[in-house]
This record gives structure tokens, C-alpha cells and sequence, in this order.
């Protein structure tokens, strides 16, 4: 561990704080376009144009997501961007037959899993204070936050997605099992869920679904 201490630390939280005074005077919300791009007007998207992702917007989306909170800083999340015919013939073995299509039409499908031993990095990710002690034989809490966070984790991931000019269509109907057993045996990580990462061909889609009103979802106390 290596964290600040004295003056240093008085000086770092400074900056953060006059940092985040900064960007809320430099922005006080985002649009009503940017907001319809990440979330209100975005759509699940399962059928790609055949347009290639870069790498290097792929690693753009990483630095976004990972400035996303997590509990303790603990960033739990790890994802494999399957994009190469070997890989996604291995990817497949997990799918229900409807989604094997699916995911090999899109430029990227990207493993969304979490890291067990994340608590392990403590040190790193959360220099100021060793909460290792928190973690260590309970095997239970460790599941626990790792699955929560890595899922938040994923959530930032899409919506990072999104920002950058990307559509996305998270899938679930896959063998957990069979993808840990092809991308993760002898390791720490467990798969989550699955996103298809791309340029989506709008014609496959539908009418949006309904959703909640407030008062249906949400209530006060």
C-alpha cells in the first residue's frame, strides 16, 4: 500500500474537490440528446452491420467504465472482447441456438465477468485503508460483491458503449458454466452476462416495449 498521507493527502483531496466543483459549473446536466443517446431513446440491438470496431475504442470504453463507483473501488469486473472466428465458435458452445446467430453477426461480443480474488488488489485500488481483513474466508461476501459490482461495472460498459457512438445488446441466454469451462477454467473469474458491441442494423427493430410509470415503480418513505 502506498496512500497519501499529511499534506499530500490535504492537497490531493483539495483538487479532487475543486475538481468536481469545476465540472459541475462547466456542466450542470447533459442535454436532452445526449440523455436519448445512452439511455431514453436507446435501443437492444441483435442484428449488426458489417462495420468493424477498433481497438482503440474499445479501449476507450474500458477508461469510461472504470470511472465508474464500485463499492470500496474494488472494480471487480473483467471482459474478454470475443471477436475472432476461434472465439466465437468457442463462445457459441454456450448459446441457446436463437442467439448463435446473434453473436456472430456483431463485430464484438464482450464477456462481462467478475474477478473473486478482487479483493486481493485492495492495496491497489484502495491504498488509504487495508480492508483485505473484510474479505478473506468469506467466501459468501466476496460472491456477493463481486457479482454486484462487476453487474454495475457492466451497466457503465453499455452505457459508455452508447456514448461513444456504439449500440448494444446485452444477452442472457447462454451456459455460464460452459463459458467459465472455455474462457475462465483455472482462473478466478466468473461470466456475467454477454454484450454484443457494434453498429446496429436498425431494421431489425420492433416497437419499444412499455415501461413503469413513477408511480407504478417508485414510492417515498
Amino acid at each position: 500500500m502506498n496512500a497519501a498521507t499529511g499534506k499530500e493527502l490535504d492537497e490531493l483531496r483539495a483538487q479532487a474537490q475543486q475538481a468536481h466543483r469545476d465540472l459541475h459549473q462547466r456542466i450542470a446536466r447533459l442535454s436532452d440528446d445526449a440523455i436519448d443517446l445512452i439511455l431514453r431513446e436507446a435501443r437492444s440491438h441483435y442484428a449488426w452491420k458489417d462495420t468493424p470496431v477498433p481497438e482503440a475504442l474499445l479501449e476507450e470504453i474500458y477508461e469510461i467504465t472504470i470511472s465508474g463507483a464500485t463499492s470500496m473501488n474494488s472494480l471487480p469486473a473483467r471482459f474478454v472482447f470475443v471477436k475472432s472466428a476461434e472465439g466465437k465458435e468457442r463462445l457459441a458452445r454456450s448459446l441457446k441456438p436463437q442467439n448463435v446467430p446473434k453473436m456472430k453477426d456483431a463485430p464484438v461480443t464482450a464477456i462481462i465477468a467478475h474477478d473473486l480474488d478482487f479483493w486481493k488488489e485492495l492495496p491497489f485500488t484502495f491504498p488509504h485503508d487495508d480492508r483485505r481483513h473484510l474479505f478473506e474466508g468469506k467466501d459468501s461476501y466476496i460472491q456477493d460483491t463481486a457479482f454486484r459490482n462487476g453487474t454495475l461495472q457492466g451497466a457503465y460498459f453499455m452505457i459508455a458503449a452508447r456514448a461513444v457512438g456504439l449500440d448494444v445488446g446485452a444477452m442472457s441466454g447462454f451456459s455460464n458454466a460452459v463459458v467459465d469451462e472455455e474462457f475462465f477454467a483455472g482462473t478466478t473469474l466468473k461470466s456475467n452476462f454477454l454484450c454484443n458491441i457494434g453498429y446496429a442494423d436498425e431494421t431489425a427493430l420492433f416497437q419499444k416495449l412499455p415501461r413503469f410509470s413513477f408511480a407504478q415503480a417508485c414510492s417515498y418513505a
